[in-house]
């Protein structure tokens, strides 16, 4: 579940790779159940992948690696990719534009997301700061569509 279907795993900027592979999922719940679903399912891969990271980082730990934020675990970049979408309609030009938003907050890190990242030395670490880079991102949208798109 951390790795997302594998996505993790893949060579060269793996939180890419997950963001990206959260799409087709973001796009069939979208579709099913409207952003309230996705905002649900974020919630969800929220509250599991806090859990799964938790014994992740515990399980690396006792192997005696260090590292607060292992690269391979792309949970957190499916929930904040899932929020960030649920701010938009189901549109292809929309999610494309939410996904390279939250990849920039999530790399650019700003506040409080480095603060979280830097302090915040858990599971809860993880995936809370891709909350913050996805409200980022989804604010982002709902001004866009406000002031662009007049919506």
């Amino acid at each position: 579940m951390t790795t997302w279907f594998g996505s993790g795993l893949l060579p060269k900027a793996p939180g890419t790779w997950g963001s990206l592979a959260a799409l087709p999922f973001a796009v069939l719940i979208h579709h099913l159940w409207g952003s309230a679903g996705l905002v649900v399912a974020a919630t969800l891969a929220f509250f599991a992948g806090w859990m799964a990271s938790n014994a992740f980082l515990e399980a690396n730990r006792s192997a005696g690696i260090a590292n607060n934020d292992p690269k391979v675990i792309v949970i957190d970049e499916v929930a904040g990719q899932w929020l960030t979408l649920a701010a938009v309609p189901l549109d292809a030009l929309l999610y494309a534009f939410g996904f390279l938003l939250f990849r920039i907050f999530d790399v650019v890190k700003p506040w409080p997301a480095g603060l979280i990242d830097k302090h915040v030395k858990s599971g809860l670490g993880v995936m809370l700061d891709d909350v913050a880079a996805a409200l980022y991102a989804a604010g982002c949208l709902l001004l866009y569509r406000h002031f662009v798109e007049g919506s």
